[in-house]
């Protein structure tokens, strides 16, 4: 038989107890969340853009498109400017309460006349602005530390 003083049974009963109870507690509040509704969806976007007119990318972007996207309600948390493989990007992440959301308010800028017509003049002065589209929709974790990145 093994002695243990009663000081050391004391600390593993605590020790079980923690353990047992952070085992039953932590999974069900997971599965509790599992069932709820996201609260907010983001969107990550990745364009292509060209070193020779990325000057008239940048204007157009900040100038207008964020402007009229603003009208249409689009949550901008940030954008970058990266460089991969020879290759520069503009990326930006969004903020959206849902999917559904989402594509109404893209469908919406995307047939805005003004963004139409200030997308087709900016490509006459400048050629192409924008070459590859990467775009993902991304769900946040349980046990993401944010739940919102917007203001």
């Amino acid at each position: 038989m093994i002695h243990c003083s009663v000081a050391h049974k004391y600390r593993l009963l605590i020790v079980l107890t923690v353990i047992l109870t952070v085992g039953i507690i932590v999974p069900q509040r997971s599965l509790s969340r599992a069932g709820e509704q996201q609260s907010v969806i983001h969107q990550l976007r990745i364009y292509e853009i060209f070193d020779n007119n990325k000057k008239a990318f940048h204007d157009r972007f900040r100038d207008h498109a964020m402007r009229i996207m603003a009208k249409y309600d689009f949550k901008i948390v940030g954008t970058w400017e990266s460089k991969k493989d020879n290759r520069t990007e503009f990326v930006y992440l969004l903020e959206w309460p849902d999917r559904e959301t989402m594509a109404d308010r893209w469908e919406k800028f995307l047939r805005d006349e003004e963004w139409i017509k200030i997308k087709k003049e900016t490509g006459e002065m400048s050629g192409p602005l924008v070459g590859e589209i990467q775009d993902r929709t991304l769900y946040l974790t349980d046990y993401s530390p944010r739940k919102a990145l917007a203001k």
